[in-house]
């Protein structure tokens, strides 16, 4: 016990230091929100991939999705690896950072208004995003806080309110720039300790061959003849397990918190960088974290299952207490990363979007930061009531939150920085449908959070051409002007010539 107290107060006081001496640095409202636009690769792929997995993954949904689908549940990880980091830097991260730069917007709402010529717009993407980053944010905490509660046998609430205060200490005083250098530090613990803990794990069922065998005599629990389903390589539900690896992978190309690391990137070198060291970090993290979690029916043993509890009692029986320490700091690292990111794009957006959409021009730099940093402490207050809640399973929270943003926001987008063609009304279209598509669900419980989530992400790719090639162009001095900063001229030295002629 003594060990874990000594640990959590030198990584408290690290974060806290951080966040006081980066204060120095926000300036402006710029500064604040992204950091001045001059983030190296090392703190922008940390940050992206310690943004992109939280307690979320590491309890809960590998404790859910590696029960559910077995060892087979590390493709998921594989998947987030590949697809929502090596293809997202690719695709994403060079068109992003310059035409966002270009159009002078600090946020997603603020690109769709200027992208598309639309303050309602943007005023409406603002809303959604505070909206549904919330219930995000409150699966963090859930997933953080029961750990803890196991660890040292106090309240979840407390634990949820100490946490709320520290992450808003450091978010709130020192912004982005903070939340970044304080993602470098987290995420190198993040990589220390999921290897330890894959060790542990392993180990406890006497090693990788002595797991792999007892997993593969559990029969499947939907199909018993299925022998081996846990320990196969696609596990006893393909499909399902597919709608997990879409919402998962694919979705992070329509999240505002993830998509706001390329607008602070500083240049195209740091673009190809951060690219691999992000890509790197993800396989580790998610590919052991899922891998991790299919282990879960050789520890986990009740007649009422809480997918919530199946992690946290996985290292309680496999982990030495001492090593506890360092999974606490492991949890800790990946989940403050995320609230810090969450909250400080949430209150950013609402304020430089909504608020300053509806009165423009009436705030001043200073007030607007004041401004963020009042909604900080209120976003992080909300997420904390809705976590309280004993029923709010932390995969439910995080599929709708993930879902309808993405669901809403990822082919307006992507096809808003490639395709000229894309319309006002098929951003319409798509954010509807995507958000009124997975809030009746929500309310209906017409299938599971994730499939629905998924379903709504392959959905805006079909929604933002089919309504573009229907519905009225863009003013084609608008759409080009917001082009040219991809062809921007430059001048080749070359050597005199004397020609061909005498």
């Amino acid at each position: 016990m003594l060990i874990k107290i000594l640990l959590l107060v030198l990584f408290f006081a690290v974060t806290i230091t951080v966040g006081i001496v980066c204060s120095k640095r926000n300036v402006s409202v710029g500064d604040f929100v992204l950091g001045g636009r001059s983030v190296g690769p090392w703190l922008t792929a940390f940050a992206y991939g310690t943004s992109y997995f939280s307690a979320v993954v590491f309890v809960g949904y590998a404790g859910q999705f590696g029960w559910n689908f077995g060892i087979s549940a590390a493709w998921i990880g594989i998947g987030n690896a590949l697809l929502g980091s090596l293809l997202a830097w690719v695709v994403l991260g060079r068109r992003t950072r310059i035409m966002t730069k270009h159009l002078g917007s600090a946020t997603m709402p603020e690109f769709f208004g200027r992208r598309y010529d639309s303050r309602a717009l943007k005023i409406a993407a603002s809303v959604l995003v505070f909206v549904f980053l919330v219930p995000y944010s409150a699966s963090v905490y859930k997933g953080l806080s029961g750990l803890f509660a196991l660890s040292f046998d106090i309240p979840f609430s407390a634990v949820m309110i100490g946490m709320a205060v520290i992450t808003g200490i450091y978010v709130i005083v020192g912004g982005y720039m903070a939340t970044a250098v304080n993602d470098l530090i987290q995420g190198f613990i993040m990589l220390v300790g999921i290897v330890l803990i894959l060790r542990g794990v392993l180990n406890g069922q006497g090693g990788f061959s002595s797991a792999i065998e007892a997993l593969s005599q559990i029969p499947a629990s939907d199909t018993p003849a299925l022998n081996g389903a846990y320990a196969s390589m696609f596990g006893p539900k393909p499909l399902q397990l597919l709608s997990v690896l879409v919402l998962t992978s694919i979705g992070t190309w329509g999240l505002p918190q993830m998509v706001a690391k390329f607008y602070a990137i500083k240049n195209e070198a740091s673009i190809k960088t951060g690219t691999v060291i992000s890509t790197i970090f993800a396989l580790i993290i998610a590919g052991g974290s899922y891998f991790m979690g299919g282990f879960g029916r050789l520890y986990y043993h009740a007649d009422t299952i809480a997918f919530d509890e199946i992690v946290p009692t996985m290292l309680a029986d496999a982990l030495p207490d001492a090593l506890m320490g360092v999974v606490l700091l492991l949890v800790m690292s990946a989940s403050m990363s995320t609230l810090s990111s969450l909250v400080l794009t949430s209150s950013s957006t609402f304020v430089i979007d909504f608020i300053g959409g509806i009165f423009p021009n009436k705030l001043s730099p200073k007030a607007q930061k004041r401004a963020i940093k009042a909604l900080c402490a209120c976003f992080i207050v909300l997420s904390v009531l809705i976590a309280i809640r004993p029923n709010s399973l932390i995969t439910s929270l995080m599929s709708i939150s993930w879902g309808a943003l993405a669901g809403a926001f990822l082919g307006p987008f992507l096809f808003g920085l490639f395709w000229k063609r894309t319309t006002k009304i098929s951003v319409w279209a798509t954010m509807i449908f995507g958000v009124g598509f997975v809030s009746a669900n929500t309310v209906f419980g017409w299938m599971d959070p994730t499939v629905c989530g998924a379903i709504a992400i392959l959905s805006s790719f079909v929604i933002v051409p089919l309504i573009s090639l229907v519905t009225p162009k863009m003013k084609s001095e608008y759409v080009e002007d917001a082009f040219a900063c991809y062809n921007v001229p430059s001048v080749v030295s070359q050597k005199q010539s004397l020609g061909n002629h005498e």
